[in-house]
């Protein structure tokens, strides 16, 4: 379940970020119509500083939940004398989730992005059509999937080696 829960806590915070920026940018519009006019800039370091630091912010979760997990594991069944063992099988099973549930994500996210643009040369009606509106909705939902959450499950995979590995002793 781990691997799940990073997961939907990874595509959460790039919608909560997504929200903010377009927060942003309409509160930027309202505020200085010229930038839609062309005659003035918009703040670009605005929506730059919302991202960073709401990426920062909200990766907390999912970086407590990646350190401490393999942790309570391993100290909760070293009271039955099989922390060691316990620990080692979630990180197996936490890294065969993982690479699977991230090939997926990758790939599937991959494929929708790249159905939109397929449609977009003219198949199936081109841009304008059902399937043109169709592969836009595909491709919301697929950026997230290839340019965060499956990438992000690399980095779960390794704190989670990183962590049994290093705490390994102490759990035996």
């Amino acid at each position: 379940m781990l691997v799940f829960w990073f997961s939907a806590l990874a595509i959460g915070a790039v919608t909560r970020a997504a929200v903010s920026v377009i927060q942003e940018v309409r509160r930027q519009f309202q505020a200085d119509p010229g930038i839609l006019k062309g005659t003035s800039k918009p703040d670009y370091g605005r929506a730059v500083d919302i991202v960073t630091i709401g990426a920062l912010k909200e990766m907390v979760a999912p970086g407590l939940l990646a350190v401490g997990m393999p942790i309570a594991v391993g100290l909760v069944f070293k009271l039955f004398h099989v922390g060691g063992e316990a620990v080692a099988a979630f990180l197996m099973v936490g890294t065969i989730g993982g690479i699977l549930l991230a090939t997926m994500l990758n790939n599937g996210g991959g494929a929708w992005d790249n159905a939109k643009k397929f449609i977009e040369t003219g198949e199936y009606g081109g841009k304008g059509s059902p399937a043109h509106k169709a592969g836009v909705v595909g491709d919301t939902v697929g950026d997230p999937f290839k340019d965060t959450a499956g990438p992000s499950l690399h980095v779960l995979i390794k704190l989670l080696s990183t962590v049994t590995l290093v705490l390994a002793p102490l759990f035996v």
